[in-house]
């Protein structure tokens, strides 16, 4: 029996010639590249790497040009403002000029708007003040405030009292204090306001005396907590160097309702044994 001739097998290399050396073959999970002569192979765990490189690229470069169309289309309106603002500005003048008598009414009445316009707002935020301290004056609902709620609270309160610049500090890196104001003599207040079910400790006043040696030198400290302090707390306030103002839970609730107030009161002079009127 006649034995036939196998087929020749060819090397795998030979094949690969035989692929024009331009062109590139995808076959997933792999992609075979084929460049002037050299081959290279990529695996399926190496493609998707430079995929999303690639759209990680393209990403970016999209929103930096977004980013400078908003750059641009920003500029182009600040120029066109301006513009209209000289452009109002000039029309203005060549009325006055040519009209005074009506300039100067026409000028007389916006002012006078304005005016009006600033007390109405004035009083309507003071009415909104009134209102809210008056529905939150119950210590009943002081209970169920957050902490940023109880802060507000007490900020509003001392608007109230006449403090001035009152701002509400407490967030993250506050330095220990929440509110800070100026009272109505020109005195700094820093203010920790405390809305707490549990007592206050002493570790708590000494935090608070620490961020008043340091970063509130100067400040009046004023403790606001709907609780209570500690016996040891409360000595501690109050043998500090600069004695700390402690509102607690009863005086909480008469400074709510506007019986009493945060600032020093001017108090009777009284006779001692010995003095003599003179």
């Amino acid at each position: 029996m006649a034995i036939g001739r196998s087929p020749k097998v060819r090397p795998a290399g030979e094949w690969l010639a035989l692929i024009p050396r331009t062109s590139i073959l995808s076959v997933p999970p792999f992609i075979i590249a084929i460049s002037s002569g050299a081959r290279v192979g990529v695996g399926a765990d190496e493609a998707p790497v430079r995929l999303r490189q690639q759209l990680g690229r393209e990403a970016a470069m999209a929103r930096r040009s977004r980013r400078r169309r908003r750059t641009g289309m920003r500029e182009r309106l600040s120029l066109l403002g301006l513009a209209g603002t000289f452009a109002v500005a000039a029309l203005v003048a060549k009325f006055a000029a040519e009209n005074p008598g009506r300039a100067t009414l026409i000028a007389t009445t916006l002012i006078a708007i304005f005016c009006t316009a600033l007390f109405l707002r004035y009083r309507t935020i003071q009415t909104h003040r009134r209102q809210f301290l008056a529905a939150n004056a119950e210590l009943a609902k002081v209970d169920l405030m957050t902490g940023p709620q109880f802060e507000h609270l007490v900020a509003e309160r001392m608007i109230a009292d006449g403090f001035r610049r009152v701002r509400e500090r407490g967030r993250s890196g506050d330095g220990g204090v929440d509110i800070t104001a100026v009272a109505p003599g020109g005195t700094p207040y820093a203010v920790q306001c405390k809305r707490y079910s549990r007592t206050v400790g002493a570790p708590d006043v000494r935090n608070f005396l620490g961020a008043l040696a340091n970063a509130f030198d100067g400040h009046t400290g004023v403790l606001v907590t709907s609780g209570h302090l500690t016996r040891q707390a409360r000595a501690e306030a109050l043998s500090a160097r600069q004695p700390l103002v402690l509102v607690e839970r009863d005086q909480l609730a008469d400074w709510l309702t506007g019986r009493t107030s945060l600032t020093p009161q001017r108090a009777r002079p009284t006779l001692v044994e010995g003095d003599e009127l003179a």
